[in-house]
């Protein structure tokens, strides 16, 4: 159970899960903005012939009064696996008006575990400079990064993902950026699989970019396994499905609103 909840923080804390070719190739020439924005989505195990839905998640952005915007990812298991293994996470992101982050935050309750990260990021002479702070039980750490070029957290990359030109990507090639997490840097690879029909849980089915990315650390050590995600390919680019794959079976995350043709 405990690797299903790891999961759960990449694909349902982390829809935002963190995704973003790179930035200065393939980003449109007139980048979207949000006034405001909610997206549901509903988190479903699947063993073999069995189909649960175990956990729900929100993500919503609004303009801040400096011009800049605030997001927010909460993230909840169902009642029944809330009497296996119970999850209450939450990211939130303060970022500029181009969507590098300014501060990153995750609160993460499961079962009895309790944890707060906080990084605020700064930049200078062509850095990313990020102070970690990692709150727990009994004790608290403090963590410098840095990092040449842009990097971006967990939910900041996600915005950055939907604001690419995806007609400049060439399709199969693999791109590359920096996140931080609570304590480390971690380079992000992501490959642009290129178009394909996908269905959701109501049946409807959509025209999505499919890609697929990978969280390594020190070197090329994985952090966590192989997620393909799939993005409408209409002109909110909502991220439509994520799956992962488990121990037994795969997770998948269903987008659960409508979609504009």
């Amino acid at each position: 159970m405990k690797r299903t909840v790891n999961f759960l923080k990449y694909a349902v804390i982390g829809i935002a899960s963190a995704v973003m070719l790179n930035v200065f190739t393939a980003q449109p020439a007139a980048a979207r903005t949000y006034t405001s924005e909610t997206l549901n989505y509903e988190i479903v195990y699947h063993w073999g012939l069995i189909w649960k839905h175990a956990a729900n998640a929100r993500l919503t952005i609004k303009r801040t009064n400096n011009g800049g915007y605030y997001s927010e990812l909460v993230g909840r298991t169902r009642s029944w696996a809330d009497k296996i293994y119970p999850v209450r996470d939450t990211l939130k992101c303060w970022m500029n008006s181009n969507f590098t982050p300014t501060k990153y935050m995750k609160l993460t309750h499961e079962k009895n575990y309790y944890a707060k990260d906080v990084v605020n990021f700064s930049y200078a002479n062509n850095t990313t400079y990020g102070k970690c702070v990692r709150y727990r039980t009994n004790r608290t750490e403090r963590v410098s990064l840095a990092s040449r070029g842009v990097a971006y957290d967990m939910m900041s990359v996600f915005y950055m993902l939907r604001n690419l030109d995806f007609g400049a990507l060439q399709k199969n090639k693999s791109y590359k950026t920096v996140v931080f997490s609570g304590k480390s840097k971690e380079t992000l690879t992501i490959r642009y699989k290129g178009t394909q029909m996908v269905k959701l849980r109501n049946k409807s089915s959509h025209s999505a970019y499919h890609i697929t990315f990978t969280f390594t650390q020190d070197g090329n050590k994985k952090s966590s396994d192989d997620i393909d995600a799939y993005l409408s390919t209409g002109p909110a680019r909502i991220p439509l499905l994520l799956v992962g794959q488990l121990p037994v079976g795969e997770v998948k995350c269903y987008y659960g609103g409508s979609i504009d043709k």
